[in-house]
């Protein structure tokens, strides 16, 4: 009896399923092609961006479903009323955010370069080291940062395997979970620093050996998510190419006050240590107009508006939000509300303002 003629519905059912077969083999050989590549893994613009859920992160680099990898948030700071007033309400932010679903952050520090303990002790948990000898900043009080941080990770307990550097005039506007991945820390890219443009200076401190000047990341500091074991490491070397750098008088005059965010970020390059570059990890007011989904909101810039609403950078407005309004002493609780047409990334900022001076007792004492 010879073989019946299968039918046409089998037959249509066997090729897709050798179809559907053959793509997992192809796809399954590709994905472990792509990422065994150490060429796709250095490609960090991709790397912050990737959301696709076909083309999944190294595993390495996937974020755990299991526990929290909590990061201790620090910052350094000097007793002047100036950063006294900035970090308090940083810290209000942080307690409010802490145990937000969503957020990693651990322990909190405040790294005091001032050498004494000063009235915040109670308030906030502080960390005194010594300031940089006599003369040796030259002025640019921002060169203690390294050297506080040295300090505090050669001589304070830190429970937390990760750290988040940041400063006193950085407010938590979304929960912050760990933003690092592997080996990889994660740091906010600034339009300003330039390390390509820069080459001739940069060549001075990381030289051709080492390798191409985009392996030195346009980054600062702060804000960044990193391995404690790895900023051991990179802090001693950013403290010295923050020094050689200010004796420099090229570098100096060319760098100015972004000086020690370069350090940084060629000390990090020195080490070999590459940053996720996330543009949601911050705003800056007035030019980032929307809080969104960032998760930090840097209150650097002066934000002056006219009475409808208008921009008038440059020149003091009729209604303003400017840090440096306040140098003798605390920021005036309950600041005016923005005019109409104001972004509401400044309209946040204000409220968070308030909300802090209004919540933290003493306020008006100044501390």
């Amino acid at each position: 009896m010879g073989m019946r003629k299968a039918s046409p519905f089998f037959v249509v059912l066997l090729g897709f399923g050798f179809f559907i077969a053959t793509y997992n083999l192809v796809a399954l050989v590709m994905h472990n092609q792509n990422w065994n590549s150490p060429l796709q893994l250095v490609d960090r613009s991709n790397l912050a961006l990737r959301s696709d859920p076909v083309v999944r992160m190294p595993n390495e680099l996937k974020r755990s479903g299991g526990p929290k990898r909590l990061f201790h948030v620090a910052l350094t700071a000097t007793d002047a009323p100036y950063s006294k007033w900035q970090c308090r309400i940083m810290y209000y932010w942080y307690k409010r955010m802490k145990d937000v679903e969503g957020s990693e952050m651990g322990g909190f520090t405040r790294v005091l370069h001032s050498g004494t303990p000063d009235n915040l002790m109670d308030e906030i948990p502080t960390f005194v080291v010594d300031p940089l000898p006599a003369g040796m900043d030259r002025g640019y009080i921002v060169l203690n940062r390294p050297w506080a941080f040295v300090q505090w990770l050669e001589k304070a307990k830190i429970e937390e395997d990760y750290i988040l550097m940041g400063e006193p005039d950085h407010v938590f506007a979304n929960p912050l979970p760990n933003l690092s991945r592997g080996d990889y820390p994660a740091a906010f890219p600034f339009f300003y620093i330039k390390p390509s443009d820069n080459e001739k200076i940069i060549r001075k401190f990381y030289p051709e050996e080492k390798g191409p000047v985009t392996n030195v990341d346009p980054i600062g500091n702060s804000p960044v998510i990193i391995k404690k074991s790895q900023l051991e490491k990179i802090a001693p070397t950013w403290m010295n190419v923050s020094l050689k750098m200010k004796e420099d008088p090229e570098t100096d005059k060319t760098f100015g006050w972004v000086l020690e965010m370069y350090a940084y970020a060629v000390a990090s390059a020195l080490h070999g240590v590459q940053h996720i570059l996330r543009k949601d990890f911050m705003i800056q007011p007035p030019w980032d107009l929307k809080v969104g989904k960032a998760f930090i909101i840097h209150y650097t810039y002066g934000c002056d508006y006219s009475l409808k609403g208008e921009l008038t950078y440059g020149k003091i407005g009729e209604w303003r939000f400017d840090k440096r309004s306040h140098l003798q002493g605390p920021i005036p609780r309950n600041l005016s509300l923005p005019p109409p047409g104001v972004p509401e990334s400044v309209v946040r900022l204000v409220k968070m303002v308030n909300e802090a001076t209004s919540n933290i007792p003493n306020w008006d004492e100044g501390r």
